[in-house]
Formats: structure tokens, C-alpha cells, sequence
């Protein structure tokens, strides 16, 4: 699955106010058996969206159609538990580009930058702001601005500016993984090679 470029985003939020959220209630283990990254997005919350009957549980908020767009807010520590990128690769295939919350597991934080997701990582009081808004308007915008990093929440103008590794920063920027970023450097090696006559 190709990774899109992420500078600026400017999108609705879906709320999930649930602290300690694990890889295995973002993506259940049952469906882990896959090794191509395409797909996981349907199976994404999957206990949470589907009652044991399979029909959709109303009050969850991915079935609520009042809420959409590209950034997931979530409770504090999200991606704890077991290591799986599938987890990263389920919210990315539903369609999320961000994910906003007070704390992120190292794992999953790592998991997310490879793939395309970016975890924005903010204060507590700036989280409760967002939620706060979001509970008064569901159609409250938040903008990251990645170049910046920078998240703004449209409704008041409050922003907060959030850390991201260097290095997974300018791949996110140019929509790229490990291999793309060595891939862009082959001019520059080749050159490095003719100067020293590899």
C-alpha cells in the first residue's frame, strides 16, 4: 500500500474517549492472519462496532453518522499491548491520516510513523479541549500542519505544537518508507561512490 504525503490536514475529528485502548481492541487477533496491509480497515474496532450477531452497535461512534473524517481522538495511552502493526495498518485502511491523544505506546508510535499514520501527541488539557469541542459541534475541524508541527483546533484557534522524529518526519512529508527514503538518496550515492571510486 502506497503511503500518501502528509503536510496539512485540515478534517473532522471522531471522538473515542477511552484511555489504555489496545492493538487488540484496534484490530482483533482472529483477523491478523493476512500480510499484505490492504483490508484490515473493515475489521478495524471490531468487537466495539459488531455485536456477536454481527449487526452494528449503535452507540459506537464509528457507526454514528454524525461524526467522520480523518482524525481519530482518542483517551490517553493508545496503542498499548502487544506489538502488531496490523494495528497501524487497520485505522490507516479505514481512512485515518492522524491519530491525536495525550499518549501513545513506543511501539505502536513507531508502527504508525512506518506506515503513513501520524500520531499527534498533545497535553491533556489540550485534549480535553478537543474532546470538549467536539462533544458541542460534530463538526469541529482540527488542523495539523506537519511542516509546523502544529495542531490547531478551528473552533477557538487553540494549538499546540507536538515532537516528531526528524527523520520519519521528512518521510511522512514525502510519502515515503524506508525504501522509498533510500531510493531518493541513489543520486547522491552514486555520486559518493564516483568521488571515492567505489
Amino acid at each position: 500500500m502506497p503511503i500518501d504525503k502528509f503536510v496539512t490536514l485540515r478534517s473532522k475529528c471522531v471522538p473515542l474517549p477511552v484511555e489504555n485502548i489496545d492493538t487488540d481492541q484496534i484490530i482483533p487477533a482472529r483477523f491478523l492472519k493476512a500480510t499484505s496491509r490492504e483490508g484490515f480497515g473493515e475489521n478495524l474496532f471490531r468487537d466495539w462496532r459488531y455485536g456477536k450477531n454481527g449487526k452494528p452497535v449503535e452507540d459506537f461512534v464509528l457507526n454514528n453518522s454524525s461524526f467522520g473524517g480523518q482524525i481519530l481522538v482518542a483517551g490517553k495511552n493508545f496503542g498499548s499491548g502487544s506489538s502488531r502493526e496490523h494495528a497501524a495498518w487497520a485505522i490507516y485502511d479505514y481512512g485515518f491520516k492522524a491519530v491525536v491523544s495525550s499518549f501513545f505506546a513506543d511501539i505502536f508510535k513507531g508502527n504508525a510513523l512506518n506506515n503513513g499514520l501520524l500520531p499527534v501527541q498533545v497535553s491533556a488539557a489540550f485534549l480535553d479541549r478537543i474532546f470538549d469541542a467536539i462533544a458541542k459541534d460534530a463538526d469541529t475541524e482540527l488542523e495539523v500542519n506537519l511542516n509546523d508541527q502544529k495542531i490547531t483546533l478551528l473552533s477557538t484557534g487553540d494549538s499546540e505544537n507536538f515532537e516528531i522524529n526528524p527523520y520519519k518526519k521528512k518521510c511522512l512529508l514525502n510519502g515515503y518508507d524506508d525504501i522509498d527514503y533510500l531510493l531518493s538518496l541513489k543520486e547522491k550515492i552514486k555520486a559518493f561512490e564516483t568521488e571515492r571510486n567505489f
